[in-house]
């Protein structure tokens, strides 16, 4: 049985967003208390494994979306990932801005791909 393409690429995607986010903004709070260098470094051994997953997700996606509807699927991933990892992990609290960041993204989806 064949995986859908939208199901390789939404799922490739949403693990290399974890992986993303936690080397970009984990840090902050796992390693504020090291030198700038020392997270650097860990950050960009997770950011390895995010190229693992984003690359392929990318060459599978381009099989059937155009760059820039990928582009947007990876943006509205890219929140939907963010927002648990900001409430739940960096304890930062809900705003309703959140709220209004994905409508806009759900715009944006809606206007890159419409026929």
């Amino acid at each position: 049985m064949q995986i859908p393409v939208i199901v390789q690429t939404v799922g490739l995607l949403t693990l290399s967003n974890v992986f993303m986010t936690v080397a970009w903004y984990g840090h902050l709070k796992s390693l504020s208390g090291k030198a700038w260098y020392i997270a650097a470094l860990v950050s960009w051994s997770i950011a390895l494994f995010e190229y693992l997953l984003q690359v392929p997700a990318n060459r599978i996606g381009y099989t059937q979306y155009s760059l820039a509807q990928l582009k947007i699927m990876q943006e509205a991933i890219t929140l939907t990932v963010f927002v648990p990892f900001a409430m739940f992990y960096m304890n930062q609290p809900f705003k309703l801005d959140y709220v209004w960041a994905g409508l806009c993204l759900v715009g944006a989806v809606y206007f890159i791909f419409r026929s």
